[in-house]
């Protein structure tokens, strides 16, 4: 049985998402603050968390940076619940590792929604970690992209890259030189049934550019085409 683990810090919200879950088949463990939602994060390993931005204690924003640095927690999946509709909020729950971002007030259908088409991509993801075989690298000179462990190297040091980040630089690696919009990637790496805007991949984007900075010309390895979207460099090697 999957397990979910809901942070908020209204017990009707809690009460209501536990219901439409469990109705779902799922097992659902719930915090009402942010010191308890991390520890059991950490303790019970969920398939899935929804959080909060609004908690008492520690905040979602915090809770979810706590979670994206903890190697046993790094990879699960989080959709992020708040009442705040500004777009600084939304980029912020993107920046420190969100997955997905629901506004209150939601449907429940919705969430269950999300939930589900999150943990098939999870799913999707481990599925390929295991079918992978053989010695499968990409090699870009300095850069390495290893499509069996799901490792970056650059200049022989691994780089921490996210199961998300990962999947859109391999993805946009195979193909060097063509043009995907947002809408494209979004379908390819987060699904075609995925409902969060485009922002996502920007964000994304711009994460994997910060981590190969220090790469002469990583900054650029991912090109920026005005009003289409973006490419992997054709023909880029770094020595």
């Amino acid at each position: 049985m999957l397990k979910i683990l809901v942070v908020d810090d209204e017990k009707n919200i809690l009460e209501l998402v536990r219901f439409n879950l469990e109705r779902e088949g799922y097992q659902v463990l719930t915090a009402l603050n942010g010191v308890q939602g991390l520890e059991l994060a950490r303790t019970r390993a969920p398939d899935l968390i929804v959080l909060d931005i609004m908690l008492p204690e520690m905040n979602g924003l915090e809770v979810c940076r706590e979670l994206r640095g903890d190697t046993l927690t790094k990879s699960i999946p989080i959709i992020m619940l708040s009442a705040r509709v500004e777009e600084l909020d939304r980029v912020l729950g993107l920046e420190m590792g969100a997955d997905d971002y629901v506004t209150k007030p939601f449907s429940p259908r919705e969430l269950v929604a999300r939930i589900k088409a999150r943990l098939r991509n999870a799913r999707s993801e481990e599925d390929q970690k295991v079918i992978v075989s053989g010695d499968a690298q990409m090699d870009f000179g300095r850069l390495i992209i290893d499509e069996d462990r799901f490792d970056v190297y650059v200049g022989g040091v691994k780089q921490e890259l996210t199961p998300k980040e990962f999947e859109l630089l391999r993805y946009m690696a195979r193909r060097p030189g063509k043009v995907f919009s947002r809408d494209q990637l979004l379908d390819q790496v987060w699904g075609y049934d995925y409902t969060g805007d485009s922002r996502t991949v920007d964000v994304h984007i711009r994460h994997i550019r910060q981590k190969l900075e220090h790469v002469p010309g990583g900054a650029q390895l991912i090109e920026t085409v005005r009003g289409v979207g973006y490419r992997f460099k054709e023909g880029w090697k770094c020595q």
